[in-house]
């Protein structure tokens, strides 16, 4: 009888991963419809299974109905590797002070929002062309995964590993700046 359940158990989580079932799929559909899958190896485009459905979980429409193949990508290198030790344990020393907050706002808006868009949607005026799209930061920062040590590796090293277009910025904003970024990011 154990085995039977233990079997039972294996193919219903193989199942959900399968079709994309998350625990975090949130809400219903935005538009009540699905999103014509993106061209690429596999159902929904390059970034995985769930690139052409609607909702809020990883690789869905989320705010705005943008897809999120970023977090995506990240969640499985995440939960396959973690977060490399070098970021793991990091926490933002910044105070949420208003000024730190504004000052993230700004580089934010400098740095960032071509992409993620000026609230952080996956949105911004070059997103159309990008291929997975940039990842839906106002969805991903409420998600348990995306720590401070999270935040700081995607922002310092960028999409490289994971074959995305998001940039490194280790070298072109201080660690300072970064650790604001993320101050800024929790407030969407």
């Amino acid at each position: 009888m154990m085995a039977r359940r233990r079997v039972s158990a294996y193919l219903l989580l193989t199942l959900a991963t399968a079709v994309g079932v998350t625990a975090c799929a949130g809400p219903p559909p935005v538009d009540g419809g699905a999103v014509p899958p993106a061209p690429g190896p596999g159902p929904g485009g390059p970034w995985g299974m769930m690139g052409g459905m609607h909702g809020y979980g990883p690789g869905m429409s989320g705010y705005g109905g943008m897809m999120m193949g970023g977090p995506t990508l990240r969640h499985r290198w995440t939960m396959m590797q973690g977060i490399p030790a070098a970021y793991a344990d990091q926490r933002d020393p910044l105070p949420a002070a208003p000024r730190v907050i504004s000052e993230g706002k700004g580089l934010f808006l400098a740095n960032c929002s071509a992409c993620h868009g000026n609230q952080g949607e996956g949105n911004g005026p070059a997103a159309a062309e990008m291929s997975p799209p940039p990842a839906n930061l106002r969805w991903l920062v409420r998600r348990p995964m995306a720590g401070d040590g999270y935040l700081m590796w995607a922002i310092s090293e960028g999409g490289a590993q994971l074959g995305t277009g998001m940039p490194a910025f280790k070298d072109a904003l201080s660690e300072t700046d970064r650790w604001k970024i993320v101050r800024f990011l929790r407030t969407l």
